[in-house]
């Protein structure tokens, strides 16, 4: 299994990320993308992918929640970063309309320049998308055959919203959410029409720890260890063996990132 979405830069990890990375390594987790958030936070991100060589790689982009720090449309920064190989995508990119931490127009402006950014180079795409379907998918689709691939983490969307990513012909990650009686009810029966070579596991890590988690955790911090139960969970969903949908997830994460078996398998 390799976990796509790994926020390790988190101040939630500070006390104990190489524990962290250890237990993730010891639960049959066989690689990490670290999530770059913002051009700092890619930086770090990247730094922390340099200390475990093969196993952890890293994103380059900026969420739109910090979409209002970004001045150069052309993105040099991180196009500086794109071109060292642990940087594996472009992102995480996207739109963000429930919380609206930076100004709608500059979110649409730096999620755009990143698709072109992403085109430019061949890279996927690494995206995020809350209350703003409608005009991500709009942004989106003229940029769709300009990328090698493109993945929307942690959706949490309706069945509507799925077929419209499917039909565009994006990778879906399904987190933790899928294991929320809660909230995650709808997800559950959707997670079943998602085709094998398009489904990718994650964690979404320190954030969606799962509710079902028996017993349950001391702390509400999530962590990559947990990857496993989620897949199992998935598994179930989709009635599906949940070794051979381990397997699958990890090929499919594998090709999307265009990451080296070997590497994968930790050798």
């Amino acid at each position: 299994m390799i976990d796509i979405g790994v926020n390790l830069t988190n101040s939630r990890f500070d006390k104990d990320r190489e524990a962290v990375v250890s237990r993730a390594q010891a639960a049959g987790v066989h690689g990490l993308i670290l999530t770059g958030t913002s051009v700092e936070e890619s930086q770090q991100a990247l730094a922390m992918a340099r200390q475990w060589p093969g196993y952890c790689f890293s994103t380059a982009g900026v969420h739109p929640h910090d979409a209002k720090s970004v001045q150069d449309l052309t993105l040099p920064a991180l196009r500086e970063l794109a071109v060292e190989p642990e940087v594996v995508a472009i992102g995480e990119c996207g739109l963000d309309f429930n919380r609206d931490f930076s100004p709608r127009p500059q979110q649409e402006a730096v999620f755009e320049a990143q698709l072109a950014l992403a085109a430019e180079l061949q890279m996927p795409v690494f995206m995020h998308c809350r209350d703003a379907h409608e005009r991500f998918m709009a942004i989106l689709a003229p940029w769709r055959d300009k990328l090698p691939a493109a993945v929307l983490h942690c959706f949490t969307g309706t069945e509507a919203e799925l077929k419209d990513c499917l039909a565009l012909d994006l990778h879906i990650g399904i987190t933790g959410w899928v294991c929320d009686e809660r909230r995650g009810t709808e997800l559950r029966e959707l997670v079943r029409l998602i085709p094998d070579n398009r489904l990718m596991v994650e964690t979404d890590c320190p954030y969606l720890l799962p509710r079902d988690l028996r017993p349950k955790p001391k702390s509400s911090r999530n962590e990559p260890q947990y990857l496993p139960h989620i897949t199992q969970v998935i598994a179930a969903c989709r009635e599906q063996d949940a070794g051979a949908l381990m397997c699958q997830t990890t090929e499919t994460a594998r090709a999307f990132f265009a990451i080296p078996a070997h590497q994968v398998d930790g050798e």
